[in-house]
Order: structure tokens, then C-alpha cells, then sequence
């Protein structure tokens, strides 16, 4: 068997028993699942009842947020006064979202708009100063920033001078000083006591289209119609999907099902999705292409899509993006390869606690996306640096539990910028600087990471045995959806599985086979790019699996499948329980 890259099994810790039965009858449910609300904090018939029931009615007042009634009223003024707004977004899906979401609100009741996206490669991040020059020459005299703005100080100040006023929703942890700017919304201030922290930058703006409704009395269903752009950004963003982001996501994703906006329902034919749309669809599928405009072209289009009101048009745009996203799949495996490639080059890669990998010809915007994949392979902190403008930028992922911001900043001497956070960075630095950083950053990593952080661990739910998996357990388990950070599918752990019959190897990557554990029926596994383990699958071999649940539809059949996501053979190695 090829070397598989080791990971440890951590269970989660048990509640306490009489809990668990507690809430069992309550709802009535079986132990397992009563186990799984109670780890996810829902211990009782009523945070059960919301949990399972989603509601517009659970949303927070907007006006708990600071400075909201002040966005309001410099709002309200603009439009009575019919002063000329700019919607300004950054490039990514939440940033996209957001300007869609403001934009196309605002447009049903007003026309003095425009908006703006910043180029990824001439701009940058955030705020820039040609947006504001754009802004200025248009004759704007408000800006809503969506999405970014909580650093911009220098920038707001710039466009204050040009008499400009910006009113700021962001999500991102505010810095020291906060911009001078007429409002500032953003749930992360220290002084702001809005009861939700977790918000991506469109939840952001919707808050703030909210408060509008409630003040100028228009009807809230008016706003919803929207919903669809809010839960794309919530899920792509990879907020915690608890509280609002979770009702965003609940019922944007019904919105989505039933009666989606023109754009949306067009990416979502050229993704050629036929069933009820998850998450995961969204992340996966849909996200990935309203990136994809901003990553090789521009981001505007990917709002031209999202905005456009014509079937027919909108249509033609998706498959454009669809194209562009293509094109950056190839890229990504372009570059994932010969990334890949270099790192099992490198003597010394396999003993260092680190990759910094440099290129000067990789794509700038696919960059971040290698350091993610590699990361999968060689789980170590990553960095992919390509040249860009006469530099040598990049992008930085980390592993579970380590502050790859910190050990950047300790090469800061020798960077001409960066920024970013405990998992995700950018930086810049003189072409000529990229074998010293390489060696200093190696140095930090080496001197502050623990072994525990260079193991990827898989977390488990519970330990279960195959015969509680039934048709009912499974329509339970799906209505505990939408599944994100914070509220993860939940993963089972089951012992002692018996393969039966002929085990398959698919398209030479993908293992496929069936297993019983005592009296249980007969289940079919998955494990997609798990061909390594395809040795182990021998007839009668008695196996450990973890895997999460999945319902098979083929040819008017359904049956549960089991999708993995590790395999050993049956008491192989410890298996770890949360402290």
C-alpha cells in the first residue's frame, strides 16, 4: 500500500448520559442523534424547536448594531435628496453578493446608483484610491463599502477631502484606528453591542437594508427577495452557520429551490445541478464561479450575472463564467502539479515543518487555491509566491490550530507588506528577498509549531453502530441542514465493519465497496481519492471506518450510502476522545 499520510481520530466527548435520554424523549429521537444536538448546544424542546425551524422571526433587531441609525439617516438623506450612491465591493463571492444584494434593493426604489469592484491585480484588496477617483469623477457623493472598509482609513480620509462620504459594512477585525467615516457597521467593533459577532459582509449589508425597510416602512418580503445573494456570500465566506447565518442560509437556500433570481438560476443550469440544492453546491458549485470572474478576469462581471434581470442574457453570462471558472480548474491543476512536483523534488521538503514554494509565471489568482491543496498532501503551513508588478507575492494557508499570520509577521523586516489572519495571509516581498524569507519563515514555523499541529486530525461525532443508520435516522440527520462551520456534518465512527463481496477501484482514483457489522444490513461505501486504500479492501477484511451519511437516488431506488473519509484496519491505532 502506498504511504498514506497519517491522521488522528479524535471523538468527541459524550454528554452526559441522563442529557442525551433527556432530550431523546423530548423530541423523540434516538440516543445518537439526541447526542449530536446536545453537542451542538441544543439541549432542549425549544432551542430543539428553533434549530429544526429556521425563522426571519430570529433575526436581531438591525439597530443593536453601532452607528446603524446614523446609516440610515445619511442613507435616507442621499436618496431624498437624490445625491448620486456608489456600491462598492470587493472581488470575492461575499464581496460580489454584497454589491448584488445593495444594489439591486436599492435600484427597486432608486436609480441614482452605480457600483464598483476593484481590479484584483491593478487594485488590490479593499478600498482603492482609483475607486475613489472613479466615485469622484462620476460625481458620487455616498459610498457604501460592502465587505471591506474597517482599515481604510487612509482611503476614507482621501475621499472625504473630495467630499465624499462612506458609510462602511464590514465583517473583518477593525485595526487600532477606525476610519473617519459617517457610519461604520461592523458587528466586530469592540464598542458595538449587536448580539451576533459572525456576520460576512453581505449579512452586513443586509442589516443595514433592514433597518431601511423598518424606517421608510417597506415590506420586509421586498428585501427577502434577495435572500438568494445572502446565502451564497454566508456560505462561501465560511462563517459559523449558527444563529442569522443560519436562518440566511436556511431560507435563502429554500428561496434558491423554489424561485431563484434570473442569475443565480443560471449558474445554477450551467453547474447542471438537477436535485435540491445544498451548501455544498453552493461552495462547491456555485461559489467557485462567481470567484472565478474576479480570480482570471475581472469581478464586475460576476455582478453583471448576479444583477442581471433578462433570462436570456443572463444565460449568456453564465456561460462565460462557466468558461472562466473552467479555465481556472485547468490552471489549479496546472499548478497544484507542478507545485506538487517541486515539494517531493526538495530533499529537505521532508523534514521541514514548512512550504514556501516560488514561480514567477503561476497565475496570481489561483495562487491561494494551490496553497489549500497542497496543504491537503503535505499538512504544513504553505506559502505560494509567483512575481507580480516586479515582486514576488503570495498567498498563505495554515494547518488546524497554528497562527501562520504570527510567524509571517516575524520576517516582516524583510516584507514590503502583508495582511491577513490566523489561517490566511497575503504578502509581498523583493524577488531577491524569496530564498531568505524561505529560510526565515521555515525558522519561525520550526521553533513555535507542535507536532499535534503538523497531524491533520479527523473529528468524530460519535462511535455508532450500523443498524441505528436507518432511512429515519438519515431524514432526522438532514433536517440538522444546512451543515457549515459551527454546525458540520456530522461525522460517524463505526468498528469492527466486515467488507463484503468484490471492492471496485473507479477511474482509478475513487474505492468503492460494501460492508455489515453484525446483524446491520448491507451498505455501500464511497471514499472519493482514496485509491491508496484500495489494498485493504480485501473480502471478510475487518475494517474501522469514519464517514459521514449520504442518501443514493438511481433509477427511482434510494439507499443510504456511507461517504468516507478514512479507513484502517479494525483496533490498527489509537483512537483518540476529546479532552
Amino acid at each position: 500500500m502506498e504511504d498514506v499520510c497519517e491522521k488522528h481520530w479524535v471523538v468527541k466527548k459524550k454528554p452526559d448520559k441522563k442529557e442525551v435520554d433527556l432530550l431523546s424523549k423530548a423530541i423523540n429521537v434516538n440516543p445518537f442523534l439526541a447526542t449530536l444536538l446536545i453537542q451542538r448546544g441544543i439541549n432542549s424542546f425549544d432551542l430543539a424547536k428553533n434549530y429544526f425551524r429556521p425563522s426571519l422571526a430570529h433575526l436581531h433587531d438591525p439597530f443593536l448594531m453601532k452607528d446603524m441609525e446614523v446609516a440610515v439617516n445619511r442613507l435616507s438623506l442621499a436618496i431624498t435628496q437624490k445625491q448620486k450612491i456608489l456600491i462598492y465591493g470587493d472581488y470575492d463571492v461575499d464581496g460580489s453578493c454584497s454589491v448584488a444584494l445593495v444594489y439591486s434593493f436599492l435600484s427597486s426604489i432608486y436609480s441614482n446608483l452605480l457600483y464598483y469592484i476593484p481590479d484584483r491585480y491593478k487594485e488590490g484588496y479593499g478600498v482603492s484610491k482609483d475607486g475613489i477617483d472613479y466615485a469622484f469623477n462620476e460625481g458620487v457623493s455616498l459610498i457604501i463599502s460592502l465587505d471591506c472598509g474597517i482599515r481604510a482609513v487612509e482611503k476614507v480620509a482621501y475621499a472625504k477631502d473630495k467630499g465624499i462620504d462612506f458609510i462602511i459594512c464590514d465583517h473583518h477585525l477593525p485595526a487600532a484606528q477606525t476610519p473617519n467615516a459617517i457610519a461604520v457597521l461592523d458587528p466586530k467593533q469592540e464598542e458595538c453591542g449587536y448580539p451576533f459577532k459572525e456576520l460576512c459582509g453581505c449579512g452586513v449589508g443586509f442589516k443595514l437594508l433592514q433597518a431601511y425597510c423598518q424606517t421608510t416602512k417597506i415590506p420586509f418580503e421586498q428585501l427577502c427577495h434577495y435572500l438568494d445573494y445572502v446565502a451564497i456570500a454566508t456560505a462561501s465566506d465560511i462563517v459559523p452557520l449558527v444563529d442569522e447565518n443560519r436562518a440566511f442560509c436556511a431560507l435563502g437556500l429554500a428561496k434558491i429551490n423554489n424561485d431563484p433570481l434570473n442569475g443565480i438560476k443560471a449558474i445554477i443550469d450551467v453547474c447542471g445541478f438537477k436535485k435540491t440544492l445544498t451548501i455544498s453546491n453552493i461552495v462547491f458549485g456555485i461559489g467557485p464561479r462567481i470567484n472565478a470572474a474576479g480570480r482570471l478576469k475581472h469581478a464586475h462581471f460576476a455582478v453583471e450575472l448576479l444583477i442581471e434581470q433578462n433570462k436570456e442574457v443572463a444565460e449568456e453570462k453564465a456561460y462565460q463564467i462557466n468558461h472562466n471558472n473552467l479555465d481556472r480548474r485547468d490552471l489549479d491543476k496546472q499548478i497544484t502539479d507542478e507545485a506538487l512536483l517541486m515539494i517531493q523534488n526538495d530533499h529537505e521538503a521532508a523534514q521541514s515543518k514548512s512550504t514556501v514554494l516560488f514561480k514567477k509565471d503561476w497565475h496570481k489568482g489561483i495562487i491561494g487555491i494551490v496553497a489549500s491543496r497542497c496543504i491537503e498532501r503535505y499538512y504544513k503551513p504553505t506559502i505560494i509566491l509567483t512575481a507580480s508588478n516586479g515582486n514576488a507575492v503570495g498567498s498563505a494557508r495554515s494547518v488546524d490550530g497554528y497562527d501562520v499570520y504570527k510567524a509571517i509577521d516575524a520576517c516582516s523586516d524583510i516584507l514590503i507588506q502583508f495582511g491577513g489572519h490566523k489561517y490566511a495571509a497575503g504578502l509581498t516581498m523583493d524577488i531577491d528577498k524569496v530564498d531568505e524569507f524561505r529560510k526565515r519563515f521555515e525558522q519561525a514555523v520550526a521553533s513555535t509549531i507542535t507536532h499535534e499541529q503538523l497531524v491533520q486530525k479527523i473529528k468524530i461525532d460519535i462511535v455508532v453502530s450500523l443498524s441505528y443508520l436507518t432511512e429515519r435516522f438519515y431524514l432526522i440527520l438532514n433536517q440538522m441542514a444546512p451543515f457549515g462551520p459551527a454546525n458540520m456534518t456530522p461525522v460517524f465512527l463505526a468498528k469492527a465493519v466486515k467488507v463484503y463481496g468484490v471492492s471496485r477501484l473507479l477511474k482509478e482514483e475513487h474505492v468503492k465497496f460494501s460492508v455489515k457489522q453484525d446483524d446491520s444490513s448491507l451498505f455501500d461505501c464511497i471514499g472519493f481519492g482514496m485509491k491508496e486504500f484500495f489494498p485493504l479492501l480485501e473480502e471478510n477484511a475487518l475494517l474501522d471506518i469514519c464517514f459521514t451519511l449520504d442518501m443514493n437516488e438511481w433509477q427511482g431506488r434510494r439507499n443510504l450510502q456511507l461517504m468516507l473519509k478514512d479507513i484502517r484496519p479494525h483496533n490498527s491505532a489509537a483512537i483518540n476522545v476529546e479532552s
